[in-house]
């Protein structure tokens, strides 16, 4: 095989493993299901008035997130955000939790990054 044969194979091999490299990180970020995602942009058009831009800015706000939060940890924050307002033993259980706490850390961070990004 001569030289440039090699070279091209050499080029075809990384070509194909940078390739597989995105597409693993597409599917990372695209981990959230689309009712997760409808869910997110709909409480925050809520928060932010029913406008186009809100619209715009909203999407870019949970594609922030999702790419900053893996959709588990994501569910556990929500989890967390909604079982805290819970009152009683069964609600301070998830207001005390370290894992909660970090948890809902992790969200607030990556919301906190969307804001700067998107709005």
């Amino acid at each position: 095989m001569t030289q440039a044969g090699s070279v091209r194979r050499i080029v075809a091999a990384l070509a194909a493993l940078a390739a597989t490299a995105a597409i693993a990180r597409a599917e990372d970020f695209n981990d959230y299901p689309t009712s997760a995602r409808a869910e997110y942009v709909f409480g925050c058009l809520k928060a932010n008035g029913e406008t186009r831009q809100a619209i715009e800015q909203c999407s870019c706000s949970i594609d922030v997130v999702a790419s900053l939060v893996p959709y588990e940890r994501y569910v556990t924050a929500e989890t967390v955000l909604s079982m805290s307002q819970v009152q009683g033993n069964l609600g301070g259980q998830f207001r005390t939790s370290e894992q909660a706490a970090g948890a809902l850390n992790d969200l607030r961070r990556a919301q906190a990054e969307a804001e700067v990004r998107c709005f």
